[in-house]
């Protein structure tokens, strides 16, 4: 089987490349059908790899991506300057043939590129990193302006329920949250995480923002889910410079 892919449909200049991996084309096997490129969720190390070179392969990647050791933060690294050690949610570059890549099964990928095309960056955004800050930390490291974003595949509005702690603490950062949020049931709320992601950007500038269609958590043929399933793969957002 060959790895399978959402290509992103966005302006993005020349030279910039990106693609977003469903769980399909791959050989891991049960609950991690098929395509799994998490290596900390419990499957098998070696399909893992597998996979993750069947990816490099396929998709004529010009290295091997830049993985991200995630915890829900706000720290951006530069890809030159990654470890196998770094804890971080975000990852830049502005050299050609680095692959920046985050992985998700409900959180929400977002790639982001310069309109010059001289950066490029990959971010992985649940709503704490967003709360937190995950993309303005990540534009202010990756510096420059003119920002496009792609918002990949992630829990949508009608499956994505949280508690009134999380809704307030949203609004009391921004009051224009408020909007991202439906009643569900007392102290129950359907969040949006596309929106909320949508009034980040736009607060610093971004306004050029594409995708954002998605819902991983009810499309189980083409996507992970981790709330749907608990145990169960990582999918892959990609993003390089030629």
């Amino acid at each position: 089987m060959r790895p399978e892919w959402i290509r992103p449909d966005w302006p993005a200049p020349a030279g910039v490349r990106a693609i977003s991996t469903i769980r399909r084309g791959g050989t891991s096997t049960g609950c991690y059908a098929s395509l799994n490129l998490g290596d900390h969720v419990g499957d098998d190390p070696q399909t893992v790899a597998h996979n993750r070179a069947a990816l490099v392969q396929a998709a004529a990647l010009p290295a091997e991506p830049r993985w991200l050791h995630q915890v829900h933060g706000t720290q951006a690294i530069e890809a030159g300057g990654l470890s196998t050690t770094n804890c971080a949610d975000a990852v830049f570059s502005f050299q050609s043939g680095e692959v920046c890549a985050v992985l998700t099964a409900d959180c929400l990928p977002i790639l982001l590129c310069r309109h010059d095309g001289r950066a490029v960056a990959a971010v992985h955004a649940g709503w704490r990193g967003l709360l937190a800050g995950v993309i303005e930390q990540t534009v202010q490291a990756a510096g420059g302006e003119g920002w496009l974003a792609w918002l990949g595949p992630a829990i949508g509005p009608r499956a994505f329920e949280v508690g009134d702690e999380v809704r307030e603490a949203f609004v009391a950062e921004d009051p224009c949250s408020a909007s991202a949020f439906v009643a569900t049931a007392a102290d129950h709320w359907l969040a949006d995480l596309y929106q909320l992601a949508r009034l980040r950007l736009a607060r610093i500038g971004v306004d050029a923002v594409y995708g954002g269609n998605w819902c991983t958590f009810s499309d189980a043929e083409r996507f992970y889910s981790y709330r749907r399933d608990g145990v169960t793969g990582r999918m892959a957002s990609l993003i390089w410079l030629e």
